[in-house]
């Protein structure tokens, strides 16, 4: 009662309590619902919740399931920390929807831009992203809102209050939604995508009439998938066809089947089989990662199944009815998540949902873009795999973890004489890179520890002094000009790995400039140690001050070939906020105004 003791503080809460409504208690926490990575279904959400002790009781699971194991795993894969995610549980009341669905701004598995795509399903919306029934599937012209495709599939269960019951007889076969209710809808998800500049993933619910949208966040799945396939498609011609269901993931892969009934057999899924299930559920995420493709029962192009394998990259077919009884385990099959075909056999090439033809164990070729695509990287063992893909180059190497491998503060490997061991270590990760890499570049940016971290180091303590805010403290150029030995043990490093390996597409990238004289007296520092900038060497310096934006013409006329935007720094700056800061972090945002400005 503690608990709700404060949320009673909260008139509106109070009020839907008194009254004893249900109530949905959601979850939404700051990892998930993101861009590049949506944690479908990760956080705990409860239905049909009814009486004070049942919502406290529910805000503490939905709490509680921040750290279940779940969740634990999918941070883990996508390298968010975990001491670092906090989670809000709103309490809103419930809607007894007639009709439930999910709407796409864009379409998920086409990427088309000017497709508003809806699917829908009789009842609350849980069983639609549960994968556990089918729906109706509707697509509509952005431009025009013209209704192009209607597929009205039969539903004969429902979720209605806290029960799955049947679907009423003249209910089973009619279609879910109005042309007058699809349209609306897609008006609506215009309206969203303007609001949010970023393609939504809408879920929505009518009652009496009434549209209800409860929740929107970004796709997480956008991709290009302009490529030539006819290599492939002339040798799908010659397959038999065993399957159809609904495209959900676009590409094509080959396996052997193997069939899960439920999450707890995800042990018995190998590397490169093809995933066969009733539906899936987040705690089939570990054995989707072994997919190669995932075919399912049940479930639409908005299900679970759908959304995590377009954001795993892995072809998917949804809705097939009987999969996991027509395969057969061991049974190898090709599945085609573009066209929803699933055909007897294996291919000799096999194509990724980003688009490129793939022969067995080998590299596709790049898709041509009118930017350049450059990756973030920082762990040599990653450089060999990443530089298969279709990227130009690594545009932010940090020195950091490299530093940290190493773990002894670079004072006191000179103060030990062990100059050249450092040098050789660096210069020897520095290599893997650009080996990887070459030709296209690697842009290396100089250490950017800042004191507290530089402390972390063996013997940190005794050459960092204590700052009461390392953030705008001793780091950066600043700290190169002061202490040119370690910056020149650094210098020393990229020589060595230009000069004596050969691999000239090494550069170079100066973090935390405060003014253009300090960018001047690095530039010197680095022509008096013999690197000078040329078409072969570029000099880039990260803008992540308030300085680097109001003073940008004159850090080019100082002489640089580029700039990398640190956007984490130069929003904490602008708007004067930590992130780290638990009691500010809220007011972190690089949606403001004056973030938008300098960017």
């Amino acid at each position: 009662m503690g608990y709700y003791s404060q949320l009673k503080k909260f008139k509106g809460l109070r009020g839907l309590i008194e009254k004893e409504p249900l109530v949905a208690v959601r979850s939404s926490a700051t990892a998930e619902d993101l861009p590049t990575a949506s944690f479908a279904g990760q956080q705990a959400t409860f239905l049909n919740v009814k009486g004070e002790f049942a919502v406290v009781d529910a805000v503490k699971a939905a709490w509680a399931s921040l750290f279940e194991a779940r969740a634990i795993f999918y941070r883990q894969q996508n390298h968010f920390d975990h001491f670092k995610v906090g989670i809000a549980v709103p309490v809103q009341k419930m809607i007894q929807s007639e009709t439930s669905g999910i709407m796409f701004t864009v379409s998920p598995v086409s990427n088309d831009k000017e497709t508003v795509v809806i699917e829908a399903v009789w009842g609350l919306g849980e069983l639609i992203v549960q994968g556990t029934v089918t729906p109706d599937h509707y697509e509509i012209n952005k431009e025009n809102l013209k209704i192009s495709l209607k597929n009205h599939v039969r539903q004969d269960k429902m979720m209605a209050g806290r029960k799955i019951v049947s679907v009423p007889t003249k209910l089973r076969n009619k279609i879910k939604l109005t042309d007058n209710q699809i349209v609306k809808l897609a008006i609506l998800g215009k309206k969203l995508e303007k609001h949010y500049f970023h393609p939504q993933d809408i879920e929505f619910a009518i009652e009496k009439n009434e549209i209800y949208i409860v929740q929107t966040r970004p796709i997480t799945t956008l991709n290009s998938t302009s490529v030539t396939l006819e290599p492939v498609k002339i040798e799908l011609k010659k397959m038999p066809v065993i399957l159809e269901g609904s495209p959900a993931s676009p590409g094509i892969k080959s396996g052997p089947v193997k069939i899960l009934k439920s999450a707890k057999e995800i042990g018995k899924i190998m590397v490169g089989d093809v995933l066969v299930a009733p539906q899936t559920n987040p705690d089939f995420v570990p054995a989707m990662k072994k997919a190669v493709a995932i075919v399912t029962d049940h479930g639409g192009r908005t299900s679970h199944a759908a959304i995590v394998s377009r954001e795993l990259g892995i072809p998917a077919v949804v809705g097939t009815e009987n999969a996991t009884k027509k395969l057969k385990n061991g049974q190898v099959v090709t599945v085609d998540g573009s066209t929803g075909k699933i055909y007897r056999g294996g291919l000799s090439s096999q194509i990724s949902p980003i688009g490129q033809i793939n022969p067995i164990g080998q590299i596709g070729q790049p898709l041509k873009t009118a930017t350049k695509i450059y990756v973030n990287l920082a762990e040599p063992e990653k450089a060999l795999e990443i530089s298969k893909m279709n990227v130009d180059g690594i545009g932010l190497l940090r020195a950091e973890f490299i530093m940290s491998q190493m773990g002894i503060h670079p004072k006191k490997i000179i103060a030990d004489g062990k100059q050249k061991t450092y040098i050789d270590n660096l210069a020897s990760n520095l290599k893997t890179f650009a080996e990887s890499f070459y030709p296209r570049p690697v842009v290396y940016r100089a250490t950017d520890f800042k004191t507290n971290e530089y402390r972390n180091l063996k013997g940190g303590d005794k050459y960092e002094p204590e700052e009461p805010n390392p953030m705008l403290g001793f780091r950066g150029a600043y700290r190169y000009i002061v202490q040119p030995d370690v910056f020149k043990m650094e210098i020393e490093a990229i020589k060595l790995v230009r000069n004596k390996y050969g691999f000239k597409n090494l550069w170079l990238m100066i973090p935390f400039v405060r003014t253009v004289m300090e960018l001047i007296e690095v530039k010197s520092l680095l022509h008096t140690q013999g690197l000078h900038r040329s078409p072969s060497f570029h000099l880039w310096m990260m803008v992540e001050i308030p300085s680097n934006v109001i003073l940008l013409d004159k850090f080019i006329e100082a002489g640089i070939d580029g700039v990398s935007i640190g956007s984490n720094d130069l929003t904490m700056m602008l708007l004067g906020t930590d992130r780290d800061n638990n009691t500010v972090a809220k007011e972190f945002d690089e949606r403001n105004p004056a973030v938008l400005w300098a960017l």
